[in-house]
């Protein structure tokens, strides 16, 4: 999974796919994107099903509500009037709006789910039979047999045209493969057998060659059966939070509910005592009236984080799979935003994942700009991507245009392979007397060795300068040349030019982000399979934690483990079957689309684009969904408070007199006072419905930062805003008939 320089490595240059340079920088805010009202429209048939109570009964909050507007109903039935049936109505809406909220947020789901079917194509498959790896494909006896029959361990061929029929990996061949259905990327995929690419997913298709797939599904469980089940909500099984949260939304509403029920000899006993006042829709010689009570007991249990509480969830999971992400869990999500390591690769995630032209260091006395000509003509056939910026760094530092065949026509171009670990080019003299200059670029020890079989030997301060580079992080190229008399004269003479400097190039930004997460209280671990001196210079430039060097998987996992044994959450990334143990040990395991199977099923989110930077995103929509969650749970609560002053002062006034210095907003009657609480906890729930999709603003900071701020803005903004809402509907509502 760790790539080293190709120079240094006899296996060749090694890439990360999905995280090139361009992957840098993500969104500051993590979003969900606006609230399409069409989107209300459609979901309302789906809240409607939900009012079923075998539906309802998962949230206990909405289904007291949903049984108080029953009892309503049956009261209003037995005696109409324009108060009764207006309170029936808004608490029948306050459950749809309540069950509208979780419709909508699964229907963004199933919108993406849609999508995911069209990419579900029945497939005929060829399964090889009795067919083993090693044995050529072409002659194999082949049986034809619909994609739904295909089991565990069956190997399938697949040639350019066909879509594969199942999830699995490549045991034969290499093949350019289309994974847009999946990944959204029109950029052909290259997968091959053996190594770190070679799991497909069934419903891709072949574009070129031939491929041998082995089945490693079971029916009905394929990555995009998985897609489909989660996206949509079916198979979201609430989080520990999420269950906790809602005992303790229960045990509110008891307490609620008790308070509530405690009203009602206090209103007997009060007009007992004073038989004189008057009786209302409210309150008469029996006490408080029932569609009252229920009407307060909705208002004042948290019904409003209740009616959110699973949409928050759903699109926490929504925002990952925008950013193409699928977690296989919400508790994956929620484990996200709690993590307090971060595991990082650096190549490809700190770094850009190659190593790049740095400098030019001449040796023995050598013109500066003749060793970057030289370094320049030795790389023009070195394809990797180290040669390629060398290239340009001898374009842009020293203005040495890039030169084509062309235009060397005595040229004889040598291109870098993993045995020669050497790059360069041959440029014979015009003329009868022949000779020319052989110019080698590439690794330290292949380079010398070619000096001293050419007769040279290295000016004495070149180990010098190649253990300098080393030493410091980076990775040293030798340049020499060989110069060759005419046949006249018959010398040879070797030097040693200069060394090239190659680098890792840390991200930009990447230490302004590992500043924010330090501030978040979240510690950065980079892996790297560098020695422990490259790896330390790469670790202070790029601003991380910790970093872990000349690591294996064995490490990986041990490290996982000291980390969780000290009670901390851990994420990482990894693509390799080697990384699934430390995947599957990890709190939040997210495996790259690119890996192997074992891995994608050890991890519990899978990476679409494959790009490791990503990690760092996935924390803040976990953090940000936790955040949204305690967000609203903190308004709902102050807003249930506020409704209760709001309320009881306006009730009781009547038989308490001292009750309506408590009256603040003067609402116009105790009627009025209880249909425009009921109307306002419904409509802030609608109200409420964009910001549970779309997050609260995450910006990057201390738990207590963050804990004031919520404080701030949702504590004092339930306690404010309720008493500003009911006002302006009792101003409203006051002129309804029956009200006054």
């Amino acid at each position: 999974m760790l790539t080293t320089a190709a120079y240094d490595n006899p296996a060749g240059p090694a890439g990360n796919p999905g995280s090139g340079p361009g992957s840098t920088h993500s969104p500051r805010r993590a979003s969900g994107g606006l609230l399409d009202p069409r989107m209300l429209l459609r979901s309302t048939p789906q809240a409607l099903r939900k009012l079923n109570p075998a539906t309802l009964w998962r949230n206990p909050v909405m289904l007291i509500v949903e049984i108080g507007a029953a009892f309503t109903t049956v009261l209003a039935v037995a005696d109409p009037t324009v108060f009764a049936w207006l309170i029936v109505g808004w608490l029948w809406l306050t459950v749809l709006f309540a069950n509208l909220a979780e419709a909508v947020a699964e229907g963004r789901g199933k919108a993406q789910a849609a999508a995911l079917r069209r990419a579900k194509t029945d497939t005929i498959a060829r399964r090889l039979v009795g067919w083993a790896p090693g044995q050529p494909a072409e002659t194999a006896r082949t049986e034809r047999v619909p994609a739904p029959d295909l089991l565990r361990g069956d190997r399938v061929v697949v040639e350019a045209g066909e879509f594969i029929p199942g999830d699995g990996d490549v045991v034969e061949g290499i093949a350019s493969v289309d994974e847009s259905a999946i990944t959204g990327e029109s950029a052909p995929v290259i997968r091959e057998s053996g190594g770190d690419r070679s799991a497909v997913t069934g419903g891709t298709r072949v574009l070129s060659d031939r491929i041998v797939v082995e089945i490693t599904q079971r029916p009905g469980e394929s990555f995009i059966d998985r897609m489909i089940g989660l996206v949509e909500g079916a198979n979201r099984q609430k989080t520990p939070n999420e269950v906790a949260l809602n005992i303790l939304l229960a045990s509110l509403t008891i307490v609620f509910l008790l308070a509530v029920v405690s009203l009602q000899p206090l209103a007997i006993f009060s007009r007992a005592q004073q038989p004189g006042i008057p009786d209302s829709a409210a309150l008469d010689a029996d006490g408080v009236t029932g569609i009252v009570l229920a009407a307060l007991v909705v208002c004042l249990i948290p019904t409003t984080i209740g009616a959110l509480l699973s949409a928050i969830g759903i699109a926490g999971m929504d925002r990952l799979v925008q950013r193409n992400v699928l977690a296989m869990s919400g508790r994956a999500v929620e484990a996200a935003g709690d993590v307090d390591t971060l595991l990082l690769d650096k190549t490809g995630t700190i770094t850009l994942g190659n190593r790049e032209a740095w400098a030019f260091i001449p040796v023995g006395g050598v013109d500066e700009h003749e060793l970057a000509d030289a370094a320049q003509l030795s790389s023009l056939a070195d394809e990797t991507p180290e040669g390629r910026s060398i290239v340009v760094f001898a374009k842009t530092t020293y203005g040495l245009r890039e030169r084509t065949a062309g235009e060397l026509p005595t040229a004889t171009f040598v291109p870098f392979t993993a045995q020669t670990r050497m790059s360069g080019v041959d440029l014979a003299t015009p003329g009868p007397r022949g000779g020319g200059r052989q110019i080698r670029k590439g690794s330290a020890s292949a380079v010398l060795a070619w000096v001293r079989e050419s007769g040279g030997s290295a000016p004495p301060d070149t180990d010098h300068v190649v253990d300098g580079i080393s030493a410091s992080g980076g990775t040293p190229l030798v340049v020499a040349e060989v110069l060759t008399a005419g046949a006249a004269d018959g010398g040879r003479t070797a030097r040693v030019l200069g060394v090239v400097q190659l680098r890792d190039i840390v991200k930009a930004g990447m230490r302004e982000r590992f500043d924010e997460m330090r501030s978040m209280g979240i510690r950065t671990i980079m892996i790297t399979g560098d020695n422990p001196l490259t790896a330390r210079t790469i670790a202070e430039e790029a601003g991380v934690d910790d970093f872990l060097a000349e690591a294996t998987p064995q490490d990986k996992l041990d490290l996982i483990r000291r980390e969780q044994t000290g009670g901390r959450l851990v994420a990482m990334t990894g693509d390799g079957t080697n990384d699934a143990p430390a995947l599957a040990q990890a709190d939040v395991g997210v495996a790259m689309n690119t890996g192997t199977s074992a891995a994608k099923e050890a991890g519990n989110m899978v990476d679409l684009d494959s790009n490791p930077t990503k990690l760092i995103e996935i924390v803040e929509i976990g953090k940000q969904l936790l955040i949204t969650r305690g967000a609203l749970t903190t308004f709902s609560i102050a807003n249930d408070v506020a409704k209760y002053f709001a309320i009881i002062p306006a009730l009781f006034a009547a038989v308490y007199p001292g009750l309506d210095t408590f009256n603040l907003m003067r609402l116009h009657s105790p009627q009025s006072a209880i249909l425009s609480a009921v109307v306002f906890n419904a409509l802030v729930i609608i109200a409420l419905i964009p910001l549970a999709l779309r997050g609260v603003r995450y910006t990057p900071g201390n738990a207590i930062a963050m804990l004031r701020r919520n404080l701030c803005v949702y504590g004092l903004g339930g306690l404010v805003v309720p008493f500003v809402g009911i006002k302006l509907i009792d101003l409203a509502v006051q002129f309804l008939p029956g009200i006054r």
